[in-house]
């Protein structure tokens, strides 16, 4: 009983792991179900307690207030649009280049508004209203960033309200130039450093380029991080607040997180597509490979002689000559035969559709023989087939390896070993093209603190993180929620539920129970739970019984012929004790048969 109970409890766990395995699946990057209980959102919290009544009803959770972040430091540029307006910033009215007019021009709407689905009032943010636009709208930072001995943070969050389907959410810090005009701002227009996500078909990315000024030509070009190998897709698809922050150290190092934890980092040096600095040596773009030039390794033999038997005209498949065509096989019938039963149609025009056919349909004789038509011997591989005789590969003596152009130095070689010390930048835009709208942005921060950036993203996106913890339904509601996305998840809550308690009631509550030997009371009646041990005693009994007679027999022919002056009498007194003995053992059968009279049973 023990061992089936231990089975239903293993059932049970195993079901309730599976489903949370699949919950976590779902999940994998949202961990808002537990409110942050970090001393920087107690302010955010207020808690109201009510006496308990007598119907025991549970206290309400917990309510998170919001409240407008405040940086702790110094900072270039910060916005948590919390006034209710673009004040600062500059919507472009510039067009692009070499595009149709029809979309050229940057008219995409701007709005600041709170989320559709905000759990804190008085939230506001930057939302992107329009699809299938070109948007564009900067603000000038507080003090221009120079690429000096300090790092740089930029920060901000983006929520996908709706999803994305095809666009970015990425910021341009726009490089501080004479010719800047943010009225004007467009596609073209310079920038520093490029960062954020973008989406279209099923390739996320989250950008991280800047521009690179060659210090011999003066000319820029970007280079890109290399891709991070973390799963991007669920920050474009949970429709919830990510914050997405990048940082660049005076050394030359970067980090790139979402949700303050890492997803890329590396080295400006080693770790950006095209390399920052060129090689130092190039191929002679004027070396030309040698007419005699010999790149192949092998080369058939020149001695090697065809055999004289080899046979090239050999086919590769014969006729089977021990095939033999089986009984019954119907030659004078064909396979397909005119469909009796179908007729021409009405509108069947002969002029037009040509002679009408009936279609054709499987032979019905051929269904109980073993084939119809001509019978054909099956084919088999030829053994004597070679096919097309070719010289056998040897090593080529005049091989001399590939062929590679002479390595020459680069003329446009440079060695920048500081690409950190990028072009100052003094203002902040989005110039994005998007085919969903209603693309929520808030709380940027430019700063070279990190705890600076780390208190605002705690005031922040933390607050957003409670608040979305708070409103999480719990652990049924979330997999009636699964459940609803992916319906096949019934059945492994049905199993885990159901599977557990008809095992119970199989093992536990089916069967007759046995009556134990202390549950019978002292009667002549037989015990059918110790009749097998009472047929082996016996046995046991009647085989010793046995071994006495004879060894009884021994002993009385010995004895007789030894006494064989002995009077009768004694020999009938021998004679009597052999009846006597044969006896006994019937008797202590008879004696056994009753359990009062039994020895007790060995466990």
């Amino acid at each position: 009983m023990e061992l089936k109970w231990r089975l239903c409890m293993t059932l049970l766990i195993l079901g309730l792991v599976i489903v949370q395995a699949h919950m976590d699946e779902d999940d994998d990057h949202d961990q808002d179900a537990v409110i942050n209980e970090d001393d920087d959102l107690e302010d955010g919290f207020e808690e109201t307690e009510e006496s308990k009544t007598e119907d025991s009803t549970p206290p309400p959770s917990p309510k998170v207030i919001y409240k407008a972040p405040v940086p702790t430091g110094d900072v270039h540029f910060v916005e948590s649009f919390d006034k209710g307006t673009l004040e600062g910033w500059m919507i472009s009215k510039a067009k692009k280049d070499d595009t149709d007019e029809e979309i050229a021009k940057y008219d995409g709407k701007w709005e600041v508004m709170e989320m559709k689905d905000s759990r804190l009032p008085g939230d506001k943010g930057l939302v992107l209203m329009s699809r299938a636009k070109h948007h564009a709208i900067a603000a000038k930072l507080k003090k221009p960033f120079f690429f000096e001995n300090k790092p740089l943070i930029v920060q901000y969050e983006v929520n996908f309200q709706n999803g994305i389907e095809c666009g970015g959410a990425y910021v341009k810090l726009l490089s501080k130039t004479l010719e800047q005009n943010l009225d004007r701002f467009h596609d073209k227009t310079p920038y520093s450093i490029m960062f954020g996500p973008d989406k279209c078909g099923e390739d996320y990315k989250l950008h991280f380029i800047f521009r690179h000024k060659n210090p011999k030509t003066g000319e820029y070009e970007e280079k890109h991080a290399k891709r991070p190998d973390a799963d991007l897709k669920s920050y474009f698809t949970d429709k919830k607040t990510h914050l997405y922050t990048l940082v660049l150290n005076p050394d030359n190092s970067f980090e790139i997180l979402i949700d303050q934890t890492v997803v890329n980092s590396g080295s400006l040096l080693n770790d950006m597509n095209p390399p920052v600095n060129p090689p130092r040596e190039i191929e002679d773009p004027n070396d030309k490979k040698p007419e005699d030039w010999d790149e192949r390794p092998k080369i058939p033999d020149p001695e090697a002689v065809k055999p004289e038997d080899w046979d090239e005209d050999a086919p590769a498949k014969i006729p089977d000559e021990t095939a033999v065509k089986p009984e019954g096989w119907l030659d004078d019938e064909p396979e397909y035969v005119a469909d009796p039963d179908a007729e021409k149609p009405e509108d069947w025009d002969e002029d037009m559709d040509g002679e009408w056919e009936a279609p054709q349909i499987a032979n019905p004789k051929c269904e109980s023989a073993p084939g119809c038509g001509t019978w054909q011997r099956p084919v088999i591989d030829n053994p004597g087939y070679k096919g097309k005789w070719k010289p056998p590969m040897i090593d080529n003596p005049s091989y001399q390896g590939i062929w590679k152009p002479r390595k020459i130095e680069n003329p446009d070689f440079f060695e920048d070993v500081e690409p950190f010390k990028m072009t100052p930048f003094n203002a902040l835009g989005l110039e994005l093209w998007s085919m969903t709208s209603d693309i929520f942005f808030d709380n940027f921060l430019i700063c070279s603190d990190r705890a600076v950036a780390n208190d605002w993203a705690s005031d922040g996106w933390g607050l957003k993180k409670a608040a979305d913890g708070a409103a999480e339904p719990g652990l049924v509601g979330q997999m009636m929620a699964a459940a609803e996305e992916r319906p096949w998840l019934w059945v492994v809550y049905i199993l885990t539920v159901a599977l557990p308690v008809f095992l119970v009631i199989l093992f536990c509550c089916s069967g007759k129970k046995q009556p134990t030997a202390t549950d019978y009371k002292k009667t002549d009646a037989l015990q059918p739970d110790v009749k097998e041990d009472e047929e082996r005693e016996e046995e046991e009994r009647e085989e010793g019984g046995q071994e006495e007679e004879e060894e009884d027999d021994k002993q009385a022919e010995e004895k007789q012929k030894s006494d064989a002056e002995e009077d009768a009498e004694s020999g009938s007194q021998v004679e009597e004790e052999d009846e006597a003995e044969e006896k006994k053992p019937k008797e202590d059968d008879i004696m056994n048969q009753s359990p009062r009279n039994r020895k007790p049973r060995k466990d």
